[in-house]
């Protein structure tokens, strides 16, 4: 048991899929897998990265969300 502590302990972390400070995302499709990436600012560039490429771009589903929270934070 504290073998497995130590095992769940040092193993690595994954990073938030979705980017809520970007407002389109990336997709990547690759054999036995893929990723996404939302990095970008527009889909004009997105689309440029995609270019040639077996992938989408598309709507970041938590951009909407980070503008609302943004707006309604007041700074004392």
């Amino acid at each position: 048991m504290l073998a497995s502590g130590a095992f769940l302990a040092v193993a690595p972390s994954h990073a938030q899929t979705y980017d809520p400070n970007f407002p389109v995302c990336l997709q990547v499709y690759v054999p036995r897998g893929g990723y996404i990436d939302c990095s970008f600012t527009s889909l004009p560039q997105c689309q440029a990265t995609a270019s040639g490429r077996a992938a989408q771009c598309y709507a970041n589903p938590y951009f909407a969300y980070a503008q609302k929270s943004r707006r309604h934070r007041r700074n004392y």
